[in-house]
């Protein structure tokens, strides 16, 4: 696979370069950066990928998109891939609801298959089923989400992403919906507080409460290579998708 990596010279994009360093026949041929005069060898890639700091200047051909990017820019750039027929896989976050569906209708009208993932850690996975199970049983429920200081959006998508999850089985809600800006954000009928602070990486705690009783789900990312098996698995499987999924919990 020649694989195009959106980001490349970030964080996230440094990890998705290690990662794929040892694995036989997926290429980084191609990389997308804010940054100029980027001399691939100093961000761990072969002298000859291509470096591109627009979407305009992309020219090549390349059957998978990674994007760990900018909220900003995560829509314009999955957009060209899908109309390119270039399989995204999406780490980044920031994707509002109208823009998935968006996004998902072209994918399936150009026969493009990929994946838009809230969070690749295998832990903030199975914290989202383990809540979307609870949210059966407790109608009060509060989100924590706990990031770096660089995370540019919030609340996090993660966060997002566990309340819609939740929302699907959600008997009720008996929370006070008016404006309560130190309560954080309502989505869903669901306060969503968003911390960011030096010394994080991404955690996150969903927090029911219920007549005598709570129940705390918490899971924690202290590195990021954490979210590279998450990435490695979307990569297997991209094959066996059908258009443009939504949601790392759905192949696994």
């Amino acid at each position: 696979m020649n694989i195009f990596l959106a980001g490349a010279t970030g964080s996230m994009g440094q990890k998705v370069v290690h990662l794929l360093a040892d694995k036989p026949g997926f290429d980084i041929t191609g990389i997308l950066t804010s940054k100029t005069d980027v001399n691939p060898g100093d961000y761990n890639l072969s002298d000859d990928v291509k470096v591109f700091n627009s979407l305009e200047a992309i020219e090549g051909d390349y059957d998978v998109w990674i994007d760990f990017t900018q909220p900003n820019i995560v829509f314009d750039n999955v957009k060209y891939a899908i109309e390119h027929h270039i399989s995204p896989i999406v780490g980044t976050s920031g994707l509002s609801e109208n823009q998935k569906h968006e996004l998902i209708v072209l994918a399936d009208g150009e026969n493009v298959n990929g994946l838009i993932a809230a969070n690749f850690g295998l832990s903030a996975v199975l914290l989202m089923q383990f809540a979307q199970q609870a949210a059966k049983y407790f109608s009060d429920v509060e989100v924590i989400e706990m990031h770096h200081e660089d995370k540019t959006d919030s609340p996090s998508g993660t966060a997002i992403h566990t309340v819609d999850m939740m929302s699907e089985t959600k008997q009720g809600q008996n929370i006070n919906q008016e404006d309560e800006p130190a309560r954080g954000m309502y989505y869903k009928g669901v306060p969503v507080h968003a911390v960011r602070l030096p010394g994080y990486v991404a955690h996150e705690q969903v927090l029911f409460g219920g007549p005598g009783e709570a129940l705390t789900i918490r899971q924690d990312s202290f590195d990021r290579e954490s979210f590279m098996q998450g990435v490695w698995v979307a990569l297997e499987k991209l094959p066996e998708l059908h258009g443009l999924v939504d949601g790392l919990e759905n192949i696994l």
